[in-house]
């Protein structure tokens, strides 16, 4: 992910490329990438970018962290540094520590304009890992509880819509998976347990597709049970939700209805 903004430079460009190939030239001398042989945080830092560019991830994760570690705490960089840091990260599919950085970036420096792109990206590591619904949802959770900080916190973000956007598609995977538990239990004829899941999803997940399935299903359920006045109370909802939905009129028509049918 490429951030808002253009990287810190040095003010006196000259030194800096100075710096930059003399540093550049020192870590030729070693055996792989060696942080600490570069005497100011202007040339790792730089170093580490090239590290970066060239997909050196483990070299380029080791010269931003050590500019984490080293830089001050009100020095420009040190933002850009944990938000690198993050990226080879994210780079190496190690999701968890790059929601890690991401997130520290955003909690430390809030008035940094990353601040509001690193939760962002920390949200999208965080839904990185989990892959499918049925896995635990801890970090489907978690990148949904990110999101929704970002919107509370910074309100006018230029990001909203995609995090609007974010937060749906894995709303819409969480309300999958519970209804996918509730069929389970349906199936079984657990129905006590299928009602559960089901009123869940309608509740938490109102604007999901699953939550018009969930109603159904769930209707199946009171019926099976002979759940007379639930059924009936569900079915004014469900006609309220989806007014013009066949399978709702369907499912809750009369039976007089359905039989001239």
């Amino acid at each position: 992910m490429t951030p808002r903004f253009r990287p810190v430079r040095p003010r006196r460009a000259p030194l800096a490329l100075v710096l930059l190939a003399t540093a550049l030239a020192a870590a030729g001398c070693f055996k792989g990438f060696d942080p600490r042989v570069f005497r100011t945080s202007e040339s790792l830092f730089g170093a580490s970018m090239d590290q970066l560019k060239r997909g050196r991830l483990e070299n380029a994760t080791k010269g931003f962290e050590k500019l984490t570690l080293d830089l001050p705490a009100r020095d420009p960089l040190l933002p850009v540094a944990f938000w690198y840091l993050a990226v080879t990260y994210d780079r190496r599919e190690d999701y968890l520590f790059a929601a890690q950085n991401y997130q520290r970036l955003a909690e430390t420096f809030p008035d940094d304009s990353l601040a509001d792109d690193a939760l962002f990206a920390a949200g999208k590591s965080y839904a990185a890992m989990w892959r499918t619904p049925e896995l635990d949802p801890q970090y489907a959770l978690l990148a949904q509880g990110t999101w929704r900080g970002l919107l509370a916190n910074y309100p006018e973000t230029s990001l909203r819509d995609s995090v609007t956007k974010a937060i749906g598609r894995i709303e819409d995977k969480l309300a999958t998976k519970d209804y996918e538990t509730g069929q389970h239990y349906l199936r079984r004829k657990a129905y006590d347990s299928a009602i559960i899941y089901f009123k869940d999803v309608m509740k938490t997940y109102p604007a999901t597709p699953h939550a018009r399935l969930s109603g159904l299903r769930l209707l199946s359920a009171y019926r099976a049970i002979k759940y007379g006045e639930e059924a009936k109370e569900l079915c004014e909802t469900l006609n309220k939700s989806y007014p013009q939905d066949g399978d709702v009129k369907t499912a809750c028509a009369p039976p007089a209805a359905t039989a001239a049918r």
